[in-house]
């Protein structure tokens, strides 16, 4: 295992990563935005015997439908407006190796049946051409959807869904991890420290309890994020509570000394009360509507502008709650 881990859930995933680390079967990893879908998906090429081949990582959501079969399987000088010489596609650049289509959820339905005749022969062909080829490529695919729910609604291919989860892994979320998060903020903190220089030694044991009870919506990301901010901001030795947004240190507002830390002035607490109440309200309206903004914005009594400098602040993203 190249990963360290402390949680008995993420022990069990790693066990499962390993097993399969060793075969060419195609792997289906989901959880929530953020849960380190694509860090599973190294580290299960960097255990298998394909370790020294090409690992290609491709977000299927950022490319544009029409271009997204271009981007995987390659095309043809001429094949359309402004193909103006041959494209090798991802797939042949992985040759031998491993492909990572994150998102996989969100390929259009063309695209799906290129991957699936692929997945079922080893072959495809270039957009535009005519000429077969054949290659040996291990594929990883993730999704923070639900691929059934996606097929029910006629959006995913049910056979293609099938083929994809062959040996399906579910990574939890970090809320349900809590051993890893020490570990898992120091390592981040070590890694940023390379390339942002500062004084900082370590994280305060008051923000790594707050850590703890922190309910994470976009997981790791999320704390990778907050430590990166507080790293630049943040000139002396240790990161204390002063150097992270004050929400994060209130958990479920409500009643209990529990939910009040008494190291912050009367003024800071209650702003930080009405900070989390707040977020919370934006989560759950978000969540109800699915992500869009408009209808949050209407049903909150707010404009869209409002709603999405709120969200800006509050490190919100529509697309974590499409499918909440």
């Amino acid at each position: 295992m190249l990963i360290e881990t402390k949680s008995p859930l993420m022990l069990e995933v790693f066990q499962k990563a390993d097993l399969v680390a060793s075969t060419q079967t195609t792997v289906l990893l989901t959880g929530e935005t953020g849960v380190g879908k694509s860090t599973l998906a190294r580290h299960i090429h960097l255990c298998s015997g394909n370790r020294d081949k090409p690992f290609a990582a491709i977000n299927c959501g950022a490319i544009p439908e029409n271009l997204i079969e271009s981007e995987l399987f390659g095309h043809e000088k001429g094949a359309f407006t402004g193909a103006i010489s041959r494209k090798t596609g991802r797939f042949e650049l992985a040759d031998k190796g491993t492909i990572f289509l994150d998102e996989v959820g969100t390929l259009s339905l063309s695209a799906q049946v290129k991957l699936l005749y692929f997945l079922q022969d080893r072959i495809f062909q270039r957009v535009g051409g005519t000429r077969d080829i054949h290659v040996t490529v291990r594929i990883i695919a993730a999704t923070n959807a639900d691929l059934r729910s996606l097929c029910s609604r006629g959006q995913f291919r049910q056979d293609l869904m099938y083929r994809l989860n062959v040996f399906p892994i579910e990574i939890p979320p970090l809320r349900d991890r809590v051993e890893d998060i020490p570990l898992i903020a120091g390592n981040i903190l070590s890694r940023l420290k390379q390339v942002l220089p500062r004084k900082v030694e370590a994280i305060s044991k008051e923000v790594l309890e707050a850590f703890e009870k922190y309910s994470w919506p976009g997981n790791v990301r999320e704390l990778e994020n907050l430590v990166e901010r507080a790293l630049i901001l943040e000139n002396s030795s240790l990161l204390t509570p002063m150097s992270f947004p004050p929400q994060l240190f209130v958990h479920q507002p409500g009643c209990g000394s529990d939910l009040i830390n008494i190291n912050l002035p009367l003024s800071q607490v209650r702003k930080v009360h009405m900070e989390a109440i707040e977020k919370q309200y934006l989560q759950q309206m978000l969540i109800k509507n699915k992500g869009k903004i408009k209808d949050s914005a209407q049903q909150a009594g707010i404009g869209e502008r409002q709603l999405n400098k709120l969200m800006s602040k509050y490190g919100l993203n529509k697309n974590d709650f499409k499918n909440r």
